[in-house]
């Protein structure tokens, strides 16, 4: 399986503090299954001052401790971009790292804040396509607005943005709203990948199969996998750390 949003990179951002905790996250993630991950750094300015030149020693870092301790797991680096006027300018500076790539378009992880969709969002969206990004949204089924109203998750499908939704959540470790959302969401055939969004061994391990099992139940095993598997495998494809 591959997980296309983590936080497993040390002291970077509210994921681990120390190396070791990573390669705990790193050892979790191998007893799943997971064999790739793509680090996903919280990029927020004013809380999280991340860009390729901050994240890279750090990944670099990690990458030899886990070829050291024998860990049969790859990484490449991405980041989760919260919304921001910053973005405008940080994008064209290449200061953002992608996940990869969909259909000729390069993909952005792109985090909404927790409680509800910024106005303007949908023009910060043709934007980004106008430049030959790929938005992807991260983990909409934990969003507040969404979850009082799927609906407005809507608007954003139909401009193209790609959905993450987090493992846990089709599992239920994120609440009845949550995991609710997720179904619908699931059934609607709007989900383009699960991924863990891990943070820590404890709460929110690095784990895919728990959110996969309860998947298999709402779509079936074929297309519950590919979302772990092919898909995020077609997206990491024309990544330049693979």
């Amino acid at each position: 399986m591959i997980d296309l949003h983590n936080h497993i990179l040390p002291g970077i951002d509210d994921g681990p503090a120390t190396l070791s905790e990573s390669l705990e996250l790193a050892k979790i993630a191998v007893d799943d299954g997971i064999r790739h991950i793509v680090v996903t750094p919280h990029i927020h300015p004013g809380r999280y001052e991340n860009q390729i030149n901050t994240i890279q020693p750090v990944l670099q870092t990690l990458q030899q401790a886990i070829a050291d301790a024998d860990i049969p797991l790859t990484l490449s680096m991405g980041a989760e971009l919260r919304i921001s006027a910053e973005m405008i300018s940080m994008i064209p500076a290449g200061k953002i790292p992608f996940l990869g790539s969909w259909k000729g378009k390069k993909v952005l992880l792109l985090e909404l804040p927790h409680s509800h969709i910024p106005p303007g969002t949908d023009k910060l969206i043709n934007w980004l396509l106008s430049q030959n990004i790929q938005p992807m949204i991260a983990h909409p089924e934990r969003n507040k607005e969404i979850i009082d109203n799927i609906d407005k998750v809507s608007p954003l499908v139909a401009q193209g943005c790609l959905l993450q939704v987090t493992a846990m959540s089709v599992a239920g470790r994120f609440g009845d709203a949550a995991r609710q959302i997720s179904e619908i969401l699931l059934q609607r055939d709007w989900v383009t990948i699960l991924a863990t969004d891990a943070h820590n061994s404890r709460h929110r391990p690095p784990v895919l199969t728990e959110g996969v099992q309860a998947a298999i139940e709402i779509i079936g095993e074929d297309a519950a996998r590919a979302l772990v598997t092919s898909i995020p495998e077609y997206i990491i494809s024309n990544h330049a750390e693979i």
